[in-house]
């Protein structure tokens, strides 16, 4: 396990396959259980064991008393060389609102910028207004798209058919 300068007073290390299965756990409680069984799944489906594998020394996890209280999984886009992408992250419903998720993306700003990177993507569900007011605080704009809901652009069908998501772009 790497461990890493510590975020906020918490330690930060990279994440490995055996974390796969206890952040799956965290996750269905720090999203309340939305959706059931089905919601799991598919949460499931979006972070599967191979970003714990392939993608370990580009992301975070964050713990306090050996609990799991943040993670953020991303990459560099080995297509586009000037990009890197954030695919998925969490923060403890308790941890909320200290600004350990604002800490998290600094942290893989810079990462990024290490690595020559000049653009981060991330996306997110339209209906995730949390997410969104986030990603604007952190600099992030919503890129156009040929749909809107609520007044959003949003890409169509982005993860599959009905699966429309809002895409962000932050330059560096």
């Amino acid at each position: 396990m790497t461990t890493l300068p510590p975020l906020l007073g918490h330690p930060v290390r990279r994440p490995t396959p055996d974390d796969h299965l206890p952040v799956l756990a965290v996750l269905d409680r720090w999203w309340g259980g939305l959706g059931g069984e089905e919601g799991s799944r598919q949460r499931a489906l979006l972070l599967p064991k191979l970003m714990f594998q392939h993608f370990s020394s580009s992301s975070f996890l964050v713990t306090a008393d050996e609990r799991i209280v943040a993670f953020l999984i991303g990459f560099l886009s080995p297509s586009r060389p000037a990009e890197s992408y954030i695919h998925f992250v969490g923060v403890d419903p308790a941890e909320r609102g200290k600004g350990l998720g604002a800490a998290l993306y600094e942290r893989f700003f810079a990462y990024s910028r290490e690595n020559g990177r000049s653009v981060v993507r991330a996306i997110t569900s339209p209906v995730n207004k949390d997410s969104h007011a986030f990603h604007t605080r952190m600099g992030f704009v919503t890129e156009p798209g040929p749909k809107e809901f609520e007044g959003l652009p949003v890409q169509p069908d982005y993860d599959g058919p009905g699966l429309d998501r809002l895409s962000f772009r932050k330059d560096l």
